[in-house]
């Protein structure tokens, strides 16, 4: 399986890199691209994407959300199919990614963890089951993360949303207004190097649930990424997720 990979030159890059090198899923990366010049690592290097020339497989994206229409617009032209990565897309940069589905197979999910997949089931389950509790979301991430609430705390939420139709989020809470029956209440926590952290609280006035998941290491997101890239081959155009991998 040979990869391009794109945002090569950040942490998740090289986590990337690291386990292709030790033949993880059989895959290769064939060619890397950041907009930021990187160091020589035996892999033909770029700066744009529109270089890139080599034969592939499939394109990675660890890079910024900013860059997802130059990337498809790239990957529909040859005919490959791509993982995003990327968390933070605006509204006009999801319908663009709806509407290239069209065309080409893009999987894209806000955290490629098979645990964080199950949380969001779990957290769904929790919130059907219990129609009356409160619903608190809480993230923890390292002092360099850009987005704040999470993208998988969104996708948390939004998952609820589809067994909770009147829930509204709340980002964070301030001043002396009471919490609304139908809150779901999103907080976050940047500090140190955390990885991440998700927790998801369903509470009564009676019981309290807690539902936690909890990264040790970045290698588990390259992992997740490489098994969707796995996913992708052979799949016609469409957008896929998690659920698709884990269904």
């Amino acid at each position: 399986m040979r990869i391009i990979l794109n945002g090569a030159g950040g942490r998740m890059g090289k986590a990337i890199r690291e386990l292709a090198l030790n033949g993880y899923r059989n895959a290769e990366v064939v060619a890397c691209v950041d907009l930021i010049p990187m160091e020589a690592c035996g892999i033909p290097t770029y700066t744009e994407i529109n270089d890139v020339n080599e034969d592939a497989d499939c394109i990675v994206d660890f890079s910024n959300h900013e860059g997802t229409p130059k990337l498809l617009a790239y990957a529909a032209k040859r005919g490959l199919p791509v993982v995003l990565s990327t968390t933070g897309h605006t509204e006009v940069e999801l319908a663009e990614i709806e509407r290239m589905g069209q065309e080409i197979a893009i999987f894209r999910s806000a955290n490629m963890s098979l645990g964080v997949a199950l949380l969001v089931e779990l957290a769904k389950t929790a919130a059907k089951a219990m129609p009356d509790a409160d619903i608190e979301i809480v993230e923890k991430h390292h002092n360099r993360t850009l987005d704040a609430p999470s993208g998988t705390a969104l996708m948390i939420a939004n998952a609820i949303k589809t067994v909770r139709e009147k829930a509204q989020l709340v980002l964070g809470r301030h001043g002396q207004a009471k919490r609304e029956k139908n809150e779901i209440g999103i907080h976050a926590i940047r500090m140190g190097n955390i990885v991440g952290e998700h927790e998801v609280i369903v509470g009564t006035d009676n019981e309290t649930i807690t539902l936690k998941h909890e990264a040790h290491n970045r290698a588990l997101f390259a992992e997740g990424a490489l098994a969707a890239a796995d996913f992708l081959t052979g799949k016609p155009a469409g957008v896929y997720d998690m659920n698709s991998l884990i269904g």
